[in-house]
């Protein structure tokens, strides 16, 4: 695959918060910025998501994330052929990869943008058995009923959570699409789990974390990738045994805060 001129900034960026972290491009003569968070630019162009993120900065969420997954099935007996699995933010198709290996009965992809599909279509044909291009804030009935007849009895989401790629509310939508007594494995930025960070979506995975929705299998902290500056950025891999959905209560809570956050 053809290799693309990337470029980070000097050093002087370091202070720049990692969903405001940003490259250039140079394509044609021409050089051009491109935030790490444009995801539709970055899609768009074959290769550059996997030399950016996997090449240079050692990404290794998908990884990580399937193997947690992996084990926590094995340790309680389930079968991965059983799995029937709902990979949200699914992006390019990187975590659905992963999850293929291990054998996973169905992989149904979601994620908001077109280019994601698009592109996974493009490099990674087949990989999913269905692929929903959908904003999870905005779903009606007709799409949960769609979605549902999938019986997914798995949610995975990978690197998406907690900068806004994903809101709480579109979280909690994907969490009530999975059966109960369902796995739900993630990963998440480790300041997200201190009490010091209030940000809504930081506090609705601890308020999910230890509740009666789901219980913890799995808790790990591992390097999810370098920064621009080749500084260890930190992440939990998450695993959990669902339990029950989330009430409409605890949903109308986040989505009011969204709407005065805004």
């Amino acid at each position: 695959m053809k290799r693309h001129n990337i470029q980070f900034p000097p050093l002087a960026a370091n202070h720049l918060a990692q969903d405001e972290a940003y490259f250039y491009l140079t394509r044609d003569r021409k050089k051009e910025k491109i935030l790490f968070h444009e995801y539709d630019k970055i899609y768009s162009i074959p290769g550059l998501y996997e030399q950016l993120f996997y090449d240079r900065l050692k990404c290794n969420s998908p990884r990580q994330v399937t193997e947690a997954l992996e084990h926590a099935i094995k340790e309680n007996n389930n079968y991965f052929s059983e799995m029937k699995v709902l990979d949200f933010g699914a992006g390019n198709g990187m975590m659905g990869e992963e999850l293929k290996k291990i054998g996973i009965a169905r992989l149904v992809g979601v994620d908001i943008i077109e280019e994601a599909r698009t592109a996974t279509n493009r490099d990674r044909p087949g990989i999913y058995d269905e692929y929903y291009v959908k904003d999870f804030t905005q779903l009606t009935d007709e799409d949960r009923n769609e979605i549902k007849t999938w019986n997914l009895n798995a949610l995975t989401t990978v690197a998406a959570l907690g900068f806004g790629d994903i809101p709480p509310k579109a979280f909690i939508e994907a969490f009530n699409l999975i059966q109960k007594q369902g796995w739900v494995a993630f990963n998440i930025k480790e300041t997200f789990l201190y009490e010091t960070d209030e940000s809504g979506f930081s506090r609705l995975i601890r308020e999910l974390i230890f509740s009666k929705y789901m219980n913890i299998n799995h808790l790990e902290r591992y390097r999810h990738r370098l920064s621009i500056e080749g500084v260890p950025l930190y992440y939990f891999s998450v695993v959990c045994w669902k339990k029950a959905h989330i009430p409409p209560e605890l949903m109308e809570e986040y989505e009011l805060e969204e709407e005065y956050a805004a």
